[in-house]
């Protein structure tokens, strides 16, 4: 087991200098550099050499990347060119008010998602089964901003009960802390929860059909003891593992959400990085989105193992 995470933690590492590496030779073959992009379009030729000079822009691809990495690694982040503040301090609070998001709505896939998919399974080809399949197709098949606008039409437009933009804090209340949470949060699980309860019925109706449930339903035992005690644990766990990688998925996706709703986020920063050229935002903002991504994936493995000790991961190769 030890071995085995040690050799994922390596792989995360792999994944992050390559991702880096993919960035930045996009970036540096992009028309333009960062000093004609801070100096703007009526800069002289001789204050854009002498910016490129002092940035090191004249240096080769790979001492330009190292000397980059390098800070990187040491938790430099570098400086923003629109906001000229460190990279750092702005990417942490919008990636606080990210996991926010991303956390509710984990909460609510997990508890949601899992009830639904064990009822369809424990009742498999009843109504209350159609009815979750018909809600895990709508889910699945609609994108999360058409969700979005649905739901500011619904709750906003129609009936002015919540907000539809921004973000408040703590400090502001709880009432407005929850207030402008709860329509990105609710677009946000709806596609999971029809995702993990699919899982989990599928997974259930496995177990439900393996020989250990029915030698526990000849030995006599209620029905709610075999659910509980024998099929429960075991249909459960790919749904687990599942809701870990779903973490990675949901900082991912929160771009679009984020868009939609105004929230102050890790993916609204990134599109305001992007719409304006700020280079050391857009490689930060990327290469923490992938690593959560990376360590969120880690955790399904490490967890499955855990769960699941007939693994030999200690053998595998990933």
């Amino acid at each position: 087991m030890i071995a085995y995470a040690a050799q994922r933690l390596v792989f995360v590492v792999f994944i992050l200098v390559a991702m880096s590496l993919l960035v930045f030779a996009a970036i540096y073959a992009l028309p333009g550099n960062t000093a004609a992009i801070m100096l703007g379009q009526f800069a002289t030729p001789d204050s854009l050499a002498a910016m490129e000079a002092k940035m090191g822009l004249n240096d080769n691809f790979f001492v330009q990347y190292w000397r980059w990495a390098s800070a990187f690694a040491t938790g430099d982040l570098g400086q923003s060119m629109v906001m000229e503040r460190p990279v750092a301090p702005i990417l942490w609070d919008a990636m606080a008010k990210s996991t926010i998001l991303a956390a509710a709505s984990l909460f609510f896939v997990a508890v949601i998602g899992i009830v639904l998919g064990v009822v369809a399974a424990v009742r498999r080809g009843r109504p209350i089964d159609g009815a979750i399949a018909i809600f895990t197709y709508l889910g699945i098949s609609v994108p999360e901003f058409f969700w979005g606008i649905v739901l500011i039409l619904v709750f906003a437009s129609w009936f002015d009960l919540l907000p539809t933009m921004g973000y408040a804090s703590l400090s502001d209340g709880i009432g407005p802390f929850l207030a402008h949470l709860v329509l990105p949060v609710v677009t946000l699980t709806l596609t999971l929860i029809a995702h993990v309860s699919r899982m989990t019925r599928s997974s259930m109706l496995e177990v439900l059909q393996s020989n250990y449930v029915r030698a526990a339903r000849a030995r006599g035992l209620p029905e709610r003891r075999v659910l509980r005690h024998h099929a429960l644990r075991n249909g459960l766990l790919p749904s687990i593992t599942v809701l870990a990688q779903d973490f990675g998925w949901l900082i991912g996706s929160i771009v679009v959400i984020e868009t939609v709703f105004a929230y102050p986020g890790v993916g609204r920063l990134l599109i305001f990085a992007i719409q304006r050229q700020d280079i050391p935002v857009v490689l930060a903002v990327i290469l923490v989105i992938t690593a959560v991504y990376a360590l969120a994936n880690l955790a399904a493995d490490l967890m499955y193992a855990y769960l699941n000790p007939r693994i030999r991961y200690g053998r595998s190769v990933g």
